[in-house]
């Protein structure tokens, strides 16, 4: 058994790189896309999510929009579509600039935007909800104080909403890792693509894919806990009656 991960040491056709060196890139190409789109994720989702919840209803319908649209394409037409077409539609000069962006930082980029976008559709379904979850009076009270709206939402509901909503964002986080791998499609050499490309030359299956689960485990359970610990020191003990426990 031993001999068999032996395979990892072997040189690759890169020069004085072996298939390890490969895994360890890919490693952290995955973790820097995912981490860049969490963020954009995150911001935006947020915003959209406040945007969901306020009163004037054209803006709540402009919130709506930018939700179904995001949610309901599937990730691998919307990369190919911010990726292949995207800069068709552009002004040429424009065109040819993004499509002159030498890999990996072209594809990186685009990942990067395609996956932040679509995910903040989805953070946004859960801010809405988090703030929806929350008693009408705490607004009304924030607002009887004489708060207006932007403060009562910084200082008084999104605090709270933020930490309701822990638990599914703990779940979009680790998603965000996995739905990285679409970027294997348009040249990518993330964790997947580096696996796939060790297959291709070593023919070692189980090796080159085996060794990708163990990391994307390792890398979950990692956000996992990292996510928990944050849940535990944000908990609300007595909103809604629960207990400190």
């Amino acid at each position: 058994m031993a001999l068999q991960w032996n395979v990892f040491f072997e040189q690759t056709p890169d020069p004085g790189v072996n298939y390890l060196d490969w895994f360890i890139s890919g490693l952290g190409w995955t973790v820097a896309l995912a981490l860049c789109a969490w963020v954009l994720a995150l911001a935006l989702g947020f915003f959209v999510g406040v945007l969901r919840t306020l009163p004037p209803k054209w803006v709540v319908r402009l919130g709506d929009a930018y939700v179904e649209i995001f949610r309901n394409i599937p990730l691998l037409v919307q990369l190919f579509l911010w990726y292949f077409v995207l800069p068709e539609l552009l002004p040429k000069a424009m065109g040819d600039w993004i499509k002159g962006i030498l890999p990996p930082w072209g594809p990186f980029v685009t990942s990067v935007l395609c996956l932040g976008l679509f995910t903040s559709a989805r953070i946004a379904e859960q801010v809405k909800a988090g703030i929806n979850t929350l008693p009408k009076g705490q607004k009304n009270a924030a607002l009887a104080l004489g708060m207006t709206l932007p403060q009562a939402y910084a200082n008084v509901m999104l605090p709270q909403a933020a930490r309701l909503i822990i638990p599914p964002l703990t779940s979009e986080f680790m998603t965000i890792f996995k739905n990285s791998s679409v970027a294997l499609t348009i040249g990518l050499l993330e964790l997947t693509a580096q696996a796939r490309q060790m297959n291709e030359f070593t023919f070692k299956t189980y090796e080159a894919f085996g060794a990708a689960t163990v990391l994307y485990l390792i890398t979950a359970m990692i956000v996992n806990r990292f996510m928990a610990a944050i849940e535990r020191r944000s908990r609300i003990p007595d909103l809604f009656g629960q207990g400190g426990h």
